[in-house]
């Protein structure tokens, strides 16, 4: 029967009237690339611009935490204060997970961003070094759940022969943050304009300001359709989708009238967690590709972007108020890596290029650690070794966030998203305080022997997925995991 916008969501002709037949995913993922696509990307996906500018300040204000005369943080409490916030990451992650697939996509990208915004600016005001980690912890805790229900939410409102190439650009924005935050950090760190104790205080103040800026743009955004069929509002579901499509038509798109392939589904209020477990461990090859994409990543950057600051102060001697400097053109090789190679995840697939993009950086970064053991680069050419390391290291992470958020249930998304960031960024977190540590000892080798643990981690990854990965490619969500609310 064609559809237009009238419902095409209906009960089943069957005794059991908690069945409904539905071609929402399907009138989704037939949409052509739009108005309402652009200001999804740019209203959720900024959340990795927030998260780029929090890394970034982080790393490049180490050098004013320590020289503030009412913190005068050690090498070792910075990276005890770089891992609260990605402890809290990885329990903000969990809980808020968990919630945004029981509540709504909508209501939780809203209530973490607040929970950012309260405490980004709470930790401008910090007084000592667990006040600054308490902050941090929750900041952590406001970017975790938006991880989730971001995420989440744009795979299922992006046409599935896109959904690769927009999930790693929009993941690959985390480093648009990162050149606000180096840029942030020049003119903070500026003693003309700002006292030793004030220039880091305002940067932090700046993330919260960004922050509400965000919170308005979101505003418009719908809940989504996939999240509703499942949780018993069908009805809401076929309006969210008729709305969309009046939009398109509204701005001169002619769109197909289908039929649509249409799918039977059980309504629910909700997901019982044991019923999550049995799911995961159903997945449990899926389970495993994700762990160990999400956890070599984690360690990978997390060990390495969040003390490069250290290392040029104390290797390079480059002064603190010039790290931002470096990080510019760092940043640049990592947003263009996701930019450039993104569009292969759709056409050559996501095995094949998760496993090459592991594989490069992994075999890059031991070569450029040689180097910098071996005293051959200067900071002009070690920053010139990393820009080509994580162009297709930022590939490679963003498709980890691609993997998970992709390969399971819509009921679980969220939540399975959630626990792969939570344990990857929990084995993540003991990176920055161990390269703390061995930067503290001032020893090229000791340094030499962890990016070389990072390195190996990457690869190991890469085979995994390479062998063990699924091709998501160009596929629907409910193609690549079939809904638990399926009916027979």
């Amino acid at each position: 029967m064609p559809m237009t916008t009238h419902a095409a969501t209906r009960s089943a002709p069957s005794r059991d009237r908690e069945i409904i037949e539905t071609d929402v995913s399907a009138r989704l993922d037939r949409l052509p690339w739009g108005r309402f696509h652009t200001l999804v990307v740019l209203a959720l996906g900024i959340t990795w611009i927030l998260d780029g500018l929090e890394v970034t300040l982080a790393g490049a204000l180490a050098g004013a935490l320590r020289d503030s005369p009412t913190l005068r943080f050690s090498n070792a409490e910075i990276g005890l204060a770089t891992s609260s916030y990605l402890a809290g990451a990885v329990l903000g992650a969990v809980g808020f997970g968990w919630l945004t697939d029981r509540l709504g996509r909508k209501k939780l990208f809203f209530v973490t961003l607040a929970v950012y915004l309260a405490a980004t600016a709470a930790t401008g005001f910090s007084w000592d070094l667990w006040s600054f980690c308490l902050f941090r912890f929750l900041t952590g805790a406001g970017i975790g759940g938006e991880y989730t229900a971001i995420n989440s939410t744009i795979q299922e409102l992006i046409p599935a022969r896109a959904r690769g190439w927009t999930d790693l650009v929009i993941n690959g924005s985390f480093w648009l943050g990162a050149v606000l935050g180096a840029g942030a950090s020049l003119i903070v760190l500026d003693p003309s304009l700002f006292g030793p104790d004030h220039g880091w205080r305002a940067a932090f103040l700046l993330g919260a300001a960004l922050g509400l800026v965000i919170l308005l743009l979101r505003t418009w955004i719908p809940e989504s359709p996939r999240w509703l069929m499942t949780h018993g509002r069908a009805a809401e579901a076929e309006a969210v989708v008729a709305g969309i499509e009046a939009r398109f038509r509204a701005e001169g798109h002619v769109l197909s009238e289908g039929p649509f392939r249409t799918a039977r589904l059980r309504q629910r209020r909700h997901t019982p967690l044991s019923e999550v477990f049995r799911t995961l461990a159903r997945y449990r090859r899926r389970a495993g590709v994700g762990l160990a994409l999400m956890s070599a990543q984690a360690f990978f950057y997390n060990a390495i972007f969040f003390t490069y600051g250290l290392i040029l102060i104390d290797f390079y001697k480059v002064p603190a108020g010039a790290v931002g400097w470096y990080i510019l053109p760092f940043a640049a090789g990592n947003f263009f890596g996701p930019v450039v190679l993104g569009r292969l995840f759709d056409t050559l697939g996501r095995k094949p290029m998760i496993a090459a993009t592991y594989g490069i950086s992994g075999v890059l970064l031991a070569l450029s650690g040689v180097l910098f053991q071996q005293e051959a680069l200067t900071a002009t050419t070690l920053t010139l070794s990393w820009m080509t390391v994580f162009f297709f290291a930022s590939a490679a992470a963003s498709s980890a966030y691609l993997t998970v958020s992709e390969v399971f249930p819509l009921e679980i998304r969220a939540l399975a998203i959630a626990v792969f960031y939570a344990i990857g960024t929990g084995i993540g977190a003991a990176g920055p305080a161990l390269f703390g540590v061995l930067i503290e000892g001032q020893s090229r080798s000791a340094i030499l022997g962890g990016y070389l643990a990072a390195s190996a981690l990457m690869i190991a990854a890469g085979i995994v997925a390479g062998i063990w990965g699924v091709a998501a490619e160009r596929r629907s969500l409910e193609e690549v995991a079939t809904p638990l609310a399926a009916a027979e």
